[in-house]
């Protein structure tokens, strides 16, 4: 058994969440050598790097990949509640619902939590490879009643559905509450109450009326400024990336050996141009350009499951079967051209 003592200096999880407006983007840039996979076109107003403007689920968890691979020093998504929808969206879609009530008896959401859980787990791959991850978030205020109290009061939340956001509390190592802070004055002689202030500050800590956390000591409210947390990321250019023991990489060596896989034949298919001559969706066509995928393959593909003929084009294919069975399941038709092109050169 190997024992490791002492602190380690690794790569933060973060969650920053508040109403719009309140500057939680610009926050964001501050960080490290930062890349946003932006679901919202939030950072339009900011000089900073970005992935393409993901279409899906699907391509979130590939941009997600692809920036394990970088040298970027932070991966910001903004946001993920925007990237929930995309969650639920795929869910939904594969399991051939129009809601993600449809599945009653909350078994939607225990899905939903399945799937995002993917999204996670591959951010957790990314914290390894010594990238910080920053998830941003709105805030939406709900109705809170202890039960072993009299009386309710509202509280600020992640702007997510019931079962996910506790997934990503749990994740986090620091969660920041960013508000406005406003007090009360009342007029001695009209007895009006109005509120006054109005700056910016971020909770670090939990409260009854927010979540919040921190493991780095911070004072439990500071200035919406990310220089008040700046230290925290002073040794990013000492962080290490965390790989497997020698003993492990060998082990997977001899497994190769002992077990070879067959090499696939890669699809025949003729590369996707850069423009989009065929007029195809905008979604489906950013995945086709990803993955190398020509329109003649989509059209063999949905013709051996019978929903078209092979002749039928792609911009006569239903708006609903492009956006819930091609993109929503875009891993699934990928698989499909795999197979048809395993059985072509058997």
């Amino acid at each position: 058994m190997e024992i490791i003592k002492g602190k380690q200096n690794k790569a933060q999880r973060i969650v920053v969440y508040g109403p719009e407006g309140i500057g939680k983007s610009t926050f964001g840039s501050k960080f490290p050598n930062p890349v946003f996979i932006d679901t919202e076109d939030s950072t339009d107003h900011l000089d900073v790097a970005r992935t393409k403007k993901p279409a899906s689920w699907t391509m979130i968890l590939s941009q997600v990949e692809e920036v394990a691979k970088s040298e970027f020093k932070t991966l910001i998504i903004d946001t993920i509640d925007w990237a929930e929808r995309q969650c639920i969206e795929y869910v939904c879609a594969v399991a051939g619902k129009s809601s993600i009530e449809d599945f009653g008896y909350g078994k939607g959401y225990t899905h939903l939590a399945e799937e995002f859980g993917k999204l996670l787990n591959l951010l957790n791959d990314v914290r390894e490879k010594g990238i910080n991850v920053v998830l941003l978030a709105h805030a939406h205020m709900r109705k809170f009643e202890q039960p072993d109290e009299i009386g309710a009061y509202d509280r600020w939340e992640l702007k997510l559905t019931k079962k996910c956001s506790p997934l990503v509390k749990e994740w986090a190592d620091m969660v920041l509450f960013a508000n406005y802070k406003t007090f009360v004055i009342e007029d001695d002689k009209t007895k009006s109450k109005k509120a006054q202030g109005g700056r910016r500050v971020m909770r670090t800590s939990h409260h009854p009326c927010w979540d919040a956390k921190n493991r780095h000591g911070l004072a439990d409210e500071l200035d919406f400024e990310f220089s008040n947390i700046e230290h925290i990321f002073q040794g990013d250019d000492e962080l290490a990336e965390f790989t497997e023991s020698s003993s492990e990489e060998l082990k997977m060596e001899r497994e190769a050996i002992n077990d070879p896989k067959v090499t696939e034949p890669q699809p025949t298919g003729t590369s996707i141009p850069f423009d989009n001559p065929g007029g195809f969706p905008t979604k489906l066509f950013e995945l086709m350009q990803k993955d190398s995928i020509s329109a003649k393959q989509i059209q063999k593909a949905v013709a051996s499951k019978g929903y078209y003929p092979e002749a039928t084009p792609i911009d006569r294919y239903a708006d609903d079967f492009v956006d819930g069975v091609l993109i929503a399941a875009w891993p699934k038709v990928l698989e499909i051209i795999k197979e048809l092109e395993l059985d072509s050169v058997a």
